[in-house]
């Protein structure tokens, strides 16, 4: 007989807060998988980091995934995605899902497309390729050295001027937010360049669904959300609000 208690569980791995708006969409719209959120606070941002100390970072934190035994793990992370999901993905065994910057949609509208992204994030290789393929020929990426950590640090008190002056003075007709803290201020980015801004997470989050399949087990119990790592209670206060703003008060949500 089938154990209907048991939700399959899935991890994520951030460097902060940035992945927690990637985390309530897949809440949403996995709502019987439970969810265990890894952070890395206290050492970010990890855009400005070598490739060396940011592997030794991850391969810490996926050691202590590893052992959750999960069904697949989100790296929330467009940096670590950029620098170590190859990596990640030969040494461990489960499934392991990267967010990318939605740059093909933006780039079909037309017009020049923008990428803003950390140092490390920037000048990928994954990055750039991405571009060349998808970008169809108008796509720029700038590098915002800055802007992860101060929305990282002043979360609780965003200055709308503050941020426009850590982003690039250019125009453009679409912004790709390629950091996934980014999409804390996207409305200020939006009215900023005042074009459409766009973002992964739907794209990583239906991803994830994918891979996942659909487990219609009639769980008898709600979703499980936990936080480890890092300011695990800036984070779950942080997800919290996200909750509230939108409205997803659920009683089948225990964190």
């Amino acid at each position: 007989m089938e154990n209907t208690n048991n939700n399959p569980l899935v991890c994520f791995f951030d460097s902060g807060i940035g992945g927690l708006s990637l985390l309530y969409e897949c809440v949403r719209i996995l709502p019987r998988v439970d969810f265990t959120y890894f952070a890395d606070n206290y050492r970010m941002p990890y855009g400005s980091l070598t490739h060396e100390k940011m592997l030794e970072y991850v391969d810490e934190a996926f050691s202590f995934i590893a052992a959750q035994n999960p069904a697949a793990t989100v790296v929330a992370c467009n940096t670590v995605t950029a620098q170590c999901v190859n990596y990640l993905r030969q040494k461990y065994k489960f499934n392991i899902v990267g967010i990318q910057p939605a740059i093909k949609p933006a780039a079909a509208r037309g017009g020049k497309c923008l990428v803003l992204a950390t140092p490390s994030t920037a000048q990928s290789q994954s990055l750039n390729l991405l571009a060349e393929r998808y970008g169809c020929g108008v796509t720029e990426i700038h590098a915002c050295p800055d802007l992860a950590a101060y929305i990282e640090n002043n979360i609780a008190n965003l200055s709308e001027k503050e941020v426009q002056k850590l982003l690039p003075q250019i125009e453009a007709d679409s912004v790709v937010l390629g950091c996934t803290h980014y999409v804390f201020i996207k409305e200020i980015i939006t009215d900023f360049y005042n074009c459409p801004v766009f973002d992964g997470i739907e794209g990583t989050a239906a991803h994830l669904a994918e891979i996942l399949g659909i487990f219609d087990h009639r769980a008898q119990r709600g979703q499980k959300i936990s936080f480890k790592g890092g300011d695990f209670t800036k984070n779950r206060v942080i997800f919290n609000r996200i909750l509230v703003e939108k409205g997803h008060l659920s009683q089948n949500i225990e964190i």
